[in-house]
């Protein structure tokens, strides 16, 4: 067999995204793995995405059967990426020249990190990730939840972002995150220049308690940045938030709310959950050890 191994820079065509799909959703069902999301598939024809894919074909069928895909979420020239090969082409070696084609374009973007992301089930990519030379660095749940309208009696005002918010929210984000001053003035830059993006603010009693934003992502509105201040939580402001966005959602009709949390964080957990949302995805993330032998 005869095999083509090329680099495809976000947005990609409508094309090449219907080849990507396709091989992920066969392989996913294979697998059992949400593929089209841990390959970022749908922000890859985002116009303000940063990041590129690596498509390996069987040339004698022109036949997509192996892909890698590397994003710069954040633009901050960190990576995620992750890879999937077709189950008929697994072990023979497209998984490898996969990664070493990927790390050539990681390079030729000048990345100064790179984080490594595979289903928490997946022990064939754990022990491909660690050959090498990644290990384990942490894991995120991805939850999700049904839009629906939003208890009309709650306490908590929630309205959109404006300017005069800035203090509060950098206090919030270094309160609740640890972020410097200059970290959260990036991360609400982000969030309210983003295409899709709105970020939002709670009130109690007229001051600014806690944030989310929420970005459309097809039929989900993905909830980021969700934050209490520590001196009010376990007043409800958290789970106001999330019925926020579950409301939002159904009234600009998406069907879904997900997020993303680490699974040590287990306070976060229990507002979620609270909140009515179920766990329906792991990904573990691994990290390079430049020290490993």
């Amino acid at each position: 067999m005869n095999f083509s191994i090329i680099k495809a820079s976000f947005p990609i065509d409508t094309e090449t995204f219907d080849e990507i799909k396709t091989l992920c959703v066969e392989a996913g069902n294979v697998d059992r793995v949400s593929y089209c999301s841990l390959l970022n598939l749908r922000e890859s024809k985002e116009l303000y995405s940063k990041g590129f894919f690596v498509l390996a074909y069987d040339d004698e069928l022109n036949q997509l059967v192996g892909v890698a895909s590397a994003i710069d979420i954040m633009g901050l020239e960190t990576y995620d990426w992750s890879m999937v090969v077709s189950p008929m082409y697994r072990q023979i070696g497209i998984g490898t020249a996969l990664f070493k084609v990927l790390h050539e374009g990681l390079f030729e973007r000048g990345a100064e990190g790179e984080l490594a992301l595979v289903h928490e089930n997946s022990t064939f990519g754990k022990r491909f990730l660690e050959r090498f030379g990644f290990i384990y660095s942490f894991s995120e749940a991805t939850f999700e939840a049904k839009a629906q309208v939003a208890n009309p009696d709650s306490p908590i005002y929630i309205r959109q972002y404006s300017k005069l918010d800035q203090n509060a929210l950098v206090q919030i984000f270094s309160e609740a995150f640890g972020d410097l001053r200059e970290e959260s003035l990036e991360l609400i830059d982000y969030n309210t220049t983003t295409e899709g993006s709105i970020l939002w603010v709670a009130e109690l009693n007229g001051d600014v308690v806690g944030t989310l934003t929420t970005s459309k992502e097809g039929d989900v509105q993905k909830v980021t940045a969700f934050a209490v201040h520590p001196e009010v939580q376990g007043k409800g402001i958290g789970t106001a938030l999330l019925d926020w966005s579950r409301d939002f959602a159904l009234r600009n009709g998406e069907k879904y709310v997900m997020l993303d949390v680490e699974i040590e964080n287990e306070r976060a957990l229990s507002v979620y959950e609270k909140a009515g949302f179920q766990k329906c995805m792991q990904v573990d993330y691994y990290v390079y050890s430049s020290g490993r032998d």
